[in-house]
């Protein structure tokens, strides 16, 4: 065989090899371009799945929760964000109350909280709710920022009232809920906060709920941040079969506080707190009492 045969054999050879690495990486291109493009989707897409507001139920036809409730409102530039402050009975001048200030989940609006309505107010505790942005009887457009701001100063408001003891105010957040109360919590500290079913932060969850890069999130809603530099009590509550933001979110929280309670429910997350409501409101109870948020109160 002459060189020049030799040389065709040899390019005949390792032609069908070129062309496969070629196809080969004709799919890698298609498969990063198909992946580049779904991050721009999320990414300008994660308002609406952050805060999801057009899942959520209609509001109620009655404005307020009971004939008890005062209805607050601040005026933003597209309309109004609406809360109810809704106290105890046993509430005075003479005797001021606790607060808890309560934040729902991505789903949920104020009118369906009724199971935390009266279980704080069985625990001696008035109650604050702020509807988000874009959510129940609230207009405009929902953002870490904006959510956080509206709740923060709706909190300054109620702080005014002299039925309401300011030395004793808990944050409660449940899911999205907890990034948001994370947010209060870091501009006006608490006595104490209450967590449940909630992320160590969007940024980290993002990845694994979205698969895009945590630097892509726009509302990062660090709770661990909020959490690990807390000189406040918490307590973290976390279902074990949480099936949206699974539990390991809820242990790190608790490997991250200082000073943190940490109890895990037999439940998922929509389903929380489960069969073990009880659990769920003895320990609620026996932590405020602790930490003299409601040492004052023995109706329960």
């Amino acid at each position: 065989m002459t060189d020049d045969q030799a040389q065709q054999t040899q390019n005949q050879d390792a032609a069908p090899a070129k062309k496969k690495r070629g196809r080969l990486s004709r799919f890698i291109f298609r498969i990063a371009a198909f992946y580049v493009v779904y991050c721009v989707i999320v990414f300008f897409a994660q308002d609406y799945l952050i805060f999801p507001s057009y899942i959520t139920p209609e509001p109620a036809d009655t404005e307020k929760y009971d004939h008890t409730t005062t209805v607050l409102t601040r005026d933003i530039e597209d309309g109004q964000v609406v809360a109810w402050f809704i106290p105890v009975a046993w509430a005075s001048a003479d005797k001021p109350a606790p607060l808890v200030m309560y934040f729902h989940g991505n789903a949920e609006i104020i009118d369906t909280q009724d199971d935390r309505i009266e279980g704080h107010r069985a625990n001696g505790c008035s109650v604050l709710l702020c509807e988000y942005r874009d959510y129940g009887r609230s207009d405009g457009h929902a953002s870490e920022a904006a959510l956080v701001d509206d709740a923060v100063f709706v909190l300054d408001e109620v702080l005014k009232r002299p039925d309401i003891d300011a030395s004793r105010v808990v944050i409660h957040g449940r899911s999205l809920g907890g990034g948001i109360a994370a947010g209060v919590a870091k501009q006006r500290p608490p006595r104490a906060m209450i967590l449940g079913s909630t992320f160590t932060s969007m940024t980290d969850l993002a990845p694994r709920k979205a698969w895009v890069p945590g630097f892509l999130v726009r509302h990062p809603l660090d709770v661990a941040g909020v959490v690990e530099q807390a000189d406040f009590p918490i307590l973290i509550f976390h279902g074990t079969h949480d099936d949206i933001v699974p539990v390991r979110y809820g242990r790190k929280l608790r490997d991250l506080a200082q000073n943190g309670e940490y109890h895990e429910l037999n439940c998922k997350h929509n389903d929380f707190p489960g069969p073990d409501e009880s659990k769920y409101w003895k320990a609620i109870r026996s932590f405020l009492d602790r930490y003299e948020v409601i040492q004052d109160f023995r109706g329960w």
